[in-house]
């Protein structure tokens, strides 16, 4: 299998690429990223392995020359994680995010079209459906209602998808999945951010009262199920991936907390960000019964795996933190 993904020096995206190379001798991969910056190519140091099956190409996915270069050969399959994903981010300026997110997956849709490409995966998110009340769960039929300007953008790229199934008969999927943990994960998301904050002794800060709520999967359970969706899923078919772990962030924190042995002292409540959904929760029941997929890994033992990891990953974070991570690209190509 041939594949092309897009934004995968990102957090999923290197944790779904690692993942196919070492379960597929089969698969060859091009690595399409712009690295802005939350793509890192360090996440993707064990892909050099792997020689010739993984190359890399710095570029916009909003490029069309570059975009119809990359597909001229026809992969199988083109996996869309290229996205703007905070919501903070999208608050203070959204025109990244519409470019990237709605004009990318526009220009990706448009040369899979061109060059035959025989599936497009987007990956979306649970928060195109908005926000839930203390009861209740996300299915695929629920409406889009989108409330900060990056779910609206990711949103109205899912509608682009879902178009070019309806238009052109595309062979497209579309997953939407709950919020990820585990390693490689950018440090301005909450789970990264409370533990290297700790580890450093500076205040963690949580938004209102801490009591929104997020439906939690570690992404390699993630990665397991957009590897079905790809290779199993019925064509103009939307699929939600969650765990079924529902879970305050201010329990999230003290968790941390407790694991690192730092006083809760250390929690600052901040002013509520605006239109913070209060909860989240996933209907993965499709994905369940069509396709046979279920999480593996164990919130407490992911959890605590994940904490260890940016423990023994310190020099990783904290190139991150001060701008320096940025080297490793120069240093990637500099004997190339």
């Amino acid at each position: 299998m041939k594949l092309m993904v897009t934004g995968g020096c990102g957090f999923i995206g290197s944790n779904f690429i690692l993942r196919m190379l070492e379960s597929y001798p089969d698969v060859r991969i091009v690595n399409l990223d712009l690295l802005t910056y939350a793509g890192n190519l360090e996440n993707l140091q064990d892909a050099k392995k792997y020689g010739q099956r993984h190359i890399f190409v710095r570029g916009d996915i909003t490029d069309m020359d570059l975009v119809d270069s990359l597909l001229q050969d026809g992969p199988d399959a083109v996996i869309n994680f290229a996205a703007e994903s905070h919501v903070d981010r999208s608050i203070m300026d959204s025109s990244a995010f519409v470019r990237t997110n709605v004009l990318g997956t526009q220009v990706l849709l448009d040369a899979c079209r061109r060059h035959g490409v025989k599936r497009f995966v987007q990956i979306s998110t649970d928060e195109v459906y908005g926000s839930l009340g203390s009861e209740g769960v996300f299915t695929e039929m629920n409406p889009l209602a989108p409330n900060s300007p990056y779910a609206a953008s990711k949103a109205a790229a899912d509608l682009l998808v879902r178009s070019y199934h309806k238009t052109f008969g595309m062979d497209v999927l579309i997953t939407r999945c709950s919020n990820n943990y585990g390693p490689f994960q950018f440090p301005e998301k909450l789970i990264p951010l409370m533990i290297t904050n700790a580890v450093c002794d500076s205040r963690l800060p949580v938004y209102g009262d801490g009591l929104n709520v997020r439906d939690w999967i570690h992404v390699q359970d993630h990665c397991r199920a957009i590897d079905l969706v790809l290779r199993k899923g019925s064509s103009g078919e939307v699929y939600n991936i969650g765990a079924e772990n529902e879970v305050p962030n201010l329990e999230i924190v003290r968790h941390i907390l407790k694991r690192l042995e730092k006083p809760e002292s250390l929690i600052k409540f901040v002013k509520d960000r605006p239109g913070h959904d209060r909860r989240y929760a996933m209907d993965a029941s499709k994905l369940r019964t069509e396709l046979g997929w279920k999480p593996r890994i164990d919130f407490q033992t992911g959890m605590d795996e994940t904490v260890l990891w940016y423990l023994e990953h310190e020099e990783w974070w904290r190139r991150i933190k001060s701008g320096q991570y940025m080297t490793y690209y120069e240093e990637w190509y500099a004997d190339r």
